[in-house]
C-alpha cells in the first residue's frame, strides 16, 4: 500500500479523488498542454555574457519522466545567435557558470563525479578539470582579476552544542541513531532540512586545482545565510573580498541587519563598510574600485520596504541612495563598464525591467519583461560585458524565458528553447485587467489566461489563482500551471491584490499588521470583473492558492460562499503556533505589533482559526511532509476543523516535498491534476 501511495505522487488522500483525476487526463486533447509537459518544458537561466561581448553561456533546466528528478546543463551562443550548442550533457546539475578575466576558461559548479564540486573548463579544447574535491558543496563562484584564484562559499562545519558523555553501545550491538541537539533559533530550514552545526564562509582555491583555503573565519554566516549564499566581490587589485554578511552578536535575532564587509584575502582580516539598522547587500565595485553600489534600506520593521539602490566610497564614506524616486525594489547591482552607473533589476507593475542609475543620479529603463520561469512570479537575471553589451533572460506570458541581448540599443532573443513544444501545444491567450476595488476604489491589477479554444458565446468555469508572500507579484509572465488548467477548460484569474509589490511601497503596507484583511474586497471584485466579461459561469467559481494564497484562499471562504470549492494550498491557519514553527520566526518582528504572548488577541484575529465556523465550501488542503516554511500541521489544523464541522474536506500529505510541492516533477503534476480533481469533483 505504501509503494502504491508513493507511486501516485501522494500519500494519505482519500481514493473520491482518483476518478475526476482519471477522468481529466482521459479528455487531454494533443494541441493542449497538459500537466505531463513538465517533462518537456524547459527554461534558460543565468545568462553569463563573456568580456568581449561576443559569447554567452547559460543554464538549461529540465526534468526527466525516468529519474522523476530536475537536471541543468551548460549551454553556449554566439551573440549574434550562431553556433548554438550544449557544453554538458547528460542527467546532472551543471550551473554557475562564470567567464575567467581573459576567456580562455569558464569554472562552474557540476554534480557529474556524485557530488556538488568546482570545475574549470579551457574553451579551446573542451578539455575539463575538476579543481576542487571539497565535503560540503560550493556555491557563488567568483574569478580573481588576474584569474589565478576563485572564490567560492560553502559550509564550514563545527561541533553541535554537547550535554553529556554518552556509553558506547556492546561490541556487535546495533543501537538506535543518537539524538541530535540543536542551540540555535533556526535549526532547520525549508529545501535543506535539519541544519549541520556550523558556518557558512567564504574560501579561495587556485583555478590550477589543489587544497582550498578559507578566507573568512568566526562564528558568522560570512559566506551565506539560510536564505542562501553570499558571492564575494574581488576588487580590482586582488587583494579583498567584499561580502554582505551579518556579524552582529545579535545577529539570529536581527536576521536583515546585514553590512558590507571587506575581508583580506592575505590573512583574512576584516573592516566592516557599513554601519545601519537594515540590510545592506549585493556589494558591486566600480571597475576603477574607487566605489562601491549595494543595496538595502533603513529598517523600520514594517511588512515592506522598498530596496533602495546605493553607493558610497570604497572606504565606506558618504553612503547615498541613487533611487529615492524610483519607490521599486533594486536588485542585482552591476556596474557599466566606463564606471559612469550601475544597471539593476526593478518590478514594475507585474512586469521585470533592467534600469541604469548614473552616478549623477540620473535614470532610465534599459528592457522590459525580464523572466525565465514557469510560474507568473517570474524571476530573471542579466549580465553585462566590458563593450556594453548586455545579456538577460526575456519571458512573456506566451514564453517562460530566453536568452536575449541588448547592443547598441537593440535587443534581439537568440534562443527558442520551447518553440517545438509551443508549436504543437496551443496555450491560452493571456488578457491583462484593471478593477476598482469595493474597499476603497483602489486600482488592482490581474491577469486571465482563457482556455486555447476559447469561444466567447459559451461560459466558463473560474478558478481564482492567488499568489503568496504575500509581498511578491504576478505579472505577465509564463504560468504553466495556470495554461495546463486552462487547457482543461478553465478561465484562471490571477491577481495583484493590496500587499502586492510592484507598485510602491505605500500599496504593499496597505496590508501591515493587517493580513489577511481588505485583500478580500480587492480581489472578489476581480472575480466580478471577471464575469463582467460575459464568459464566465456563475455557477462554477472556484479558489486556489498556496503559500500566501494558501491564507487568502481559506479568507475567501470564511467570507464569500460564491466558491464552488477551494484547493488550499500549504497555508498558515494559525498565527501564533506558525512563528513558533516556521523557519522564517523573524516575522514576529515585520509582520506583527509584538510576540504572540504579549499579543494574544491580536495573532488569534488574524488566524483563519477565528472563523473557521463560518466555512461551508468543500475543502482541499494539501502540504509537503518536509514543509519547514509553513509546516504541515498548520494545514492540519484546518482540515480538522472542517472535519469536526462536517464540511466536505480532504487532507493531502506530498512526502518529502518542502514548500512549493515541485522538488519531484511527479509531485507537481499530482499538485496541478488535485487541484482541479477536486474542482471536477465538486462541478455537479
Amino acid at each position: 500500500m505504501r509503494n502504491k501511495c508513493f507511486m501516485a505522487g501522494v500519500c494519505g488522500v482519500v481514493a473520491a479523488l482518483a476518478l475526476p483525476a482519471a477522468r481529466l487526463n482521459a479528455q487531454d486533447d494533443a494541441h493542449k498542454l497538459t500537466a505531463m509537459d513538465e517533462f518537456n518544458i524547459q527554461t534558460a537561466t543565468d545568462p553569463q555574457i563573456s568580456p568581449d561581448g561576443k559569447k554567452i553561456i547559460y543554464v538549461r533546466r529540465f526534468a526527466d519522466a525516468m529519474t522523476d528528478r530536475r537536471y541543468s546543463n551548460l549551454w553556449i551562443i554566439n551573440a549574434d545567435g550562431g553556433d548554438h550548442r550544449a557544453l554538458t550533457t547528460g542527467n546532472r546539475s551543471d550551473s554557475s557558470p562564470r567567464w575567467s578575466p581573459d576567456m580562455t576558461r569558464i569554472a562552474y559548479v557540476s554534480d557529474a563525479d556524485g557530488r556538488a564540486q568546482i570545475y574549470v573548463r579551457w574553451m579551446d579544447t573542451g578539455q575539463t578539470a575538476r579543481i576542487t574535491n571539497l565535503d560540503q558543496a560550493p556555491d557563488a563562484i567568483e574569478w580573481s582579476p588576474d584569474g589565478r584564484m576563485i572564490s567560492f562559499s560553502a559550509l564550514a562545519p563545527g561541533k553541535g552544542p554537547h550535554i553529556a558523555e554518552l556509553p558506547s553501545p556492546p561490541s556487535g550491538a546495533k543501537w538506535a541513531d543518537p539524538a541530535t541537539v540543536y542551540d540555535r533559533l533556526v535549526y532547520r530550514f525549508n529545501g535543506t532540512g535539519y541544519l549541520k552545526p556550523g558556518y557558512s564562509q567564504v574560501f579561495v582555491v587556485s583555478a590550477d586545482g589543489g587544497a582550498a583555503r578559507q578566507v573568512t573565519t568566526g562564528d558568522f554566516p560570512n559566506g551565506g545565510s539560510v536564505f542562501g549564499p553570499n558571492r564575494a566581490v574581488w576588487t580590482p587589485d586582488g587583494k579583498y573580498l567584499l561580502v554582505s554578511a551579518n556579524r552582529h552578536a545579535e545577529s539570529e535575532h536581527v536576521f536583515m541587519d546585514t553590512e558590507v564587509y571587506e575581508f583580506s584575502v592575505a590573512d583574512g582580516a576584516v573592516r566592516a563598510l557599513t554601519n545601519r539598522k537594515g540590510p545592506d547587500n549585493a556589494p558591486a565595485i566600480s571597475p576603477d574600485g574607487k566605489m562601491i553600489a549595494y543595496t538595502g534600506f533603513d529598517d523600520r520593521f514594517q511588512g515592506h520596504q522598498t530596496t533602495k539602490l546605493y553607493l558610497m566610497n570604497r572606504d565606506g564614506t558618504g553612503p547615498h541612495s541613487l533611487t529615492d524616486k524610483l519607490d521599486r525594489d533594486a536588485q542585482g547591482p552591476q556596474w557599466a563598464s566606463d564606471g559612469s552607473g550601475v544597471y539593476f533589476q526593478f518590478d514594475e507593475q507585474g512586469d521585470t525591467k533592467i534600469g541604469f542609475a548614473g552616478k549623477d543620479g540620473s535614470f532610465k529603463k534599459i528592457a522590459d519583461h525580464v523572466a525565465s520561469a514557469t510560474s507568473a512570479y517570474g524571476g530573471g537575471s542579466f549580465s553585462v560585458s566590458k563593450t556594453g553589451a548586455i545579456a538577460f533572460t526575456s519571458g512573456t506570458a506566451d514564453s517562460p524565458g530566453d536568452i536575449a541581448i541588448l547592443s547598441g540599443g537593440t535587443m534581439r532573443v537568440l534562443t527558442s528553447v520551447n518553440k517545438e513544444l509551443l508549436a504543437q501545444k496551443k496555450s491560452g491567450a493571456v488578457e491583462e485587467l484593471w478593477w476598482e476595488s469595493s474597499k476603497d476604489k483602489r486600482k488592482i491589477e490581474g491577469w486571465m489566461i482563457k482556455p486555447p479554444d476559447f469561444d466567447a458565446s459559451k461560459k466558463y468555469p473560474l478558478i481564482l489563482e492567488i499568489h503568496g508572500g504575500p509581498f511578491a507579484d504576478y505579472g505577465d509572465r509564463f504560468d504553466f500551471e495556470k495554461q495546463v488548467w486552462a487547457a482543461m477548460g478553465y478561465v484562471v484569474l490571477y491577481t495583484n491584490p493590496r500587499g502586492s509589490t510592484s507598485y510602491g511601497e505605500e500599496f504593499a503596507n496597505l496590508i501591515h499588521h493587517a493580513y489577511p484583511g481588505d485583500d478580500f474586497h480587492d480581489m472578489n471584485s476581480g472575480v466580478d470583473a471577471a464575469i463582467a466579461k460575459g464568459y464566465v459561469d456563475t455557477n462554477h467559481l472556484y479558489v486556489t492558492g498556496g503559500s500566501g494564497g494558501g491564507v487568502l484562499s481559506c479568507w475567501m471562504i470564511e467570507h464569500t460562499d460564491r466558491f464552488r470549492a477551494a484547493s488550499i494550498l500549504y497555508p498558515v491557519i494559525n498565527w501564533y503556533s506558525f512563528v513558533l514553527t516556521s523557519d522564517i520566526p523573524w516575522t514576529i518582528q515585520y509582520w506583527f505589533p509584538g510576540n504572540p504572548w504579549d499579543n494574544t488577541d491580536h495573532y488569534a484575529q488574524r488566524s483563519l482559526t477565528n472563523l473557521v465556523g463560518k466555512v461551508k465550501t468543500p475543502s482541499l488542503l494539501m502540504t509537503g511532509e518536509a514543509d519547514y516554511r509553513t509546516p504541515i500541521s498548520e494545514a492540519e489544523q484546518f482540515y480538522e476543523a472542517l472535519r469536526w464541522l462536517n464540511v466536505d474536506a480532504v487532507l493531502v500529505r506530498v512526502p518529502e516535498e518542502p514548500h512549493g510541492i515541485g522538488r519531484r516533477p511527479s509531485h507537481h503534476v499530482t499538485k496541478m491534476l488535485y487541484i482541479v480533481g477536486w474542482f471536477e469533483k465538486h462541478k455537479s
